[in-house]
């Protein structure tokens, strides 16, 4: 059977475009590969299209439409998910109207289709007393403790993503001063992160104990499992949540919704609470755009805002009054 265009160009997209020009890690792609995976299947069992007799012309306007309202109604999506799902479809189409220019007009027409608005959460994150009882709970008797305390502690610090944490490996490590980390982060970007005194500390006995301090296993992952293999994601998320279970026992504040990321917040907040620039906790935190820094100034300044309202005394501004009591003002309003 002859391929057809759609499935031409999904593949040189995911496996060309994406990768070789764009550079984006594999874990990006997949996430857009992902979103074709539903696609298709919507087409085979909704439409009754054939993932294999899908042609480009029929990735229309309305079919897109009816994918979203489906991953909406059917899939329960919520609005951050499908926008999601159409910024992919958005990419897809900018890159096929310069491959097909006698696509143009249906690509742009899709690429019409707004995203979702939709209330941004606040930033979750955690205070120094809740991350020091955190980072108080593995237990230090046990090698799986120490490794656990090692883990915490450099994902606080460095304030990395997961996935930057899974990647390191041991040759990304310089503890001689100036101590740092090397991180690989969205986009392939890297990027050097500074190490405080106690992290180093933890650091080199780390590397000591599981005998990872010589040139030949710079190679190895940093941080392994039980089979000397990179921990996953479920793998942290599930160290992560072990010990904030143990820690809800002794500090109630922390019965909320968290995952790993939160130590990455906590960073952020932690930053610029002590006076850091927006600027430099974008470069710290490998954030493409000073825009998303910000969440952390937003929700900064909702934790003073909530702070005030806290404050019984009356204010002593005296109460102005309302313009609309002021006649002369109403009659030239009423003139112009």
């Amino acid at each position: 059977m002859k391929p057809t265009d759609f499935s031409i160009h999904v593949t040189s997209f995911l496996t060309h475009y994406l990768a070789a020009q764009r550079n984006l890690s594999p874990n990006t792609i997949k996430a857009y590969r992902d979103v074709f995976t539903l696609l298709l299947r919507f087409c085979r069992d909704v439409r009754g299209i054939a993932p294999e007799k899908l042609r480009l012309e029929q990735v229309d306007v309305s079919l897109v439409e009816a994918f979203l309202d489906h991953l909406e109604t059917e899939r329960k999506s919520s609005p951050r998910t499908r926008n999601h799902r159409l910024a992919t479809l958005h990419a897809f189409f900018r890159y096929v109207q310069a491959e097909e220019p006698a696509h143009m007009l249906q690509c742009q027409k899709i690429l019409a289709i707004p995203l979702r608005r939709h209330a941004r959460p606040t930033v979750a994150y955690l205070s120094k007393e809740e991350l020091a009882e955190i980072l108080a709970q593995p237990d230090l008797r046990t090698s799986e403790g120490r490794r656990d305390a090692v883990l915490l502690s450099v994902l606080y610090d460095t304030g990395a993503r997961v996935q930057e944490l899974i990647d390191l490996s041991v040759g990304d490590v310089r503890l001689d001063p100036p101590a740092q980390l090397r991180l690989l982060g969205k986009g392939r970007k890297m990027r050097a992160v500074p190490l405080m005194d106690n992290t180093v500390q933890l650091l080199r006995d780390h590397l000591q104990e599981n005998h990872l301090n010589r040139p030949k296993q710079f190679d190895k992952p940093l941080f392994q499992n039980a089979r000397s293999q990179r921990l996953s994601r479920s793998g942290i998320r599930y160290i992560f949540k072990k010990y904030l279970v143990r820690a809800r026992s002794k500090l109630p504040s922390l019965n909320r919704t968290m995952s790993p990321h939160t130590l990455r917040h906590a960073k952020g907040m932690h930053l610029l609470q002590s006076g850091i620039s927006l600027d430099m906790i974008r470069d710290f935190l490998g954030h493409v755009d000073v825009k998303t820094t910000q969440i952390y100034a937003r929700a900064n300044l909702e934790m003073k805002r909530s702070a005030l309202e806290k404050i019984t005394d009356p204010s002593p501004v005296r109460t102005i009054p309302s313009w609309q009591q002021n006649k002369d003002l109403l009659d030239w309003l009423r003139s112009l």
